[in-house]
């Protein structure tokens, strides 16, 4: 069974997923009430802005089905919640430095009877030095809003080598990849490729950029006191 939202996904999903996503969509409207999860929250836009545009992640023709994953700075439990559901067999771990985001993914895992998802409340140069995290994961990825370069500070020490970090951007990528080539480079990455689409129904271009690691990350990295962010590789 395929809904009308997920048919460009070349899925097909079970009446039990798709009632999975329509009781995420529940929750989310409810704690909305108290707590902003997001402004989204018409129907059509809620499934193809958040649910469509998460599991898009499989544009990467990369094999998410059975793999570590963790979703850095996840904010509503985007894209790891959606990909949970299409990838039960996956294991997630969804970052966030707002703990009432966490609390809410807490009760996600809860009524959803999600096995494989730890939803931690953490800041990324502070989690990817711990044991049990670094280089443990077979994909990292983000939809946050932040500069690549510093993107790539935060999440590739997460990534085992051979495996992929995969950020999720908008249209305005280009200089942002030309601008950090360095940082890709010094944290262990390489360059694979990047994959554009387009969501359905005018909703904006997106783009999967694509970095496989390739070696082993500095211990030095990432750094602390802010310095990715504010002093980018």
């Amino acid at each position: 069974m395929t809904s009308k939202y997920f048919i460009d996904t070349n899925i097909q999903l079970s009446e039990y997923q798709l009632n999975q996503f329509a009781k995420f969509r529940d929750l989310i409207l409810e704690y909305n009430k108290v707590m902003d999860i997001t402004n989204i929250t018409e129907e059509d836009q809620m499934y193809i802005k958040h649910f469509l545009d998460s599991i898009l992640l499989n544009k990467s023709e990369i094999d998410l089905d059975g793999k570590k994953i963790i979703d850095i700075g996840t904010g509503g439990g985007f894209p790891g919640i959606p990909l949970k559901i299409v990838y039960p067999n996956s294991s997630f771990t969804l970052m966030d430095s707002l703990n009432k985001r966490i609390n809410f993914l807490h009760d996600v895992v809860d009524v959803m009877e999600f096995d494989g998802v730890e939803p931690i409340h953490a800041r990324a140069e502070e989690l990817a030095r711990k044991e049990g995290y670094r280089e443990e994961y077979d994909i990292a990825t983000s939809r946050a809003v932040a500069d690549l370069r510093t993107l790539a500070e935060y999440c590739m020490a997460f990534v085992k080598p051979g495996g992929y970090f995969i950020a999720m951007k908008g249209p305005n990528y280009k200089e942002e990849l030309e601008n950090s080539r360095n940082a890709i480079d010094t944290m262990g990455g390489k360059l694979e490729k990047v994959v554009s689409y387009d969501l359905p129904e005018g909703n904006g271009e997106r783009n999967l950029i694509i970095i496989k690691k390739v070696r082993p990350t500095p211990k030095k990295y990432p750094r602390g006191q802010g310095k990715p962010k504010n002093k980018p590789l």
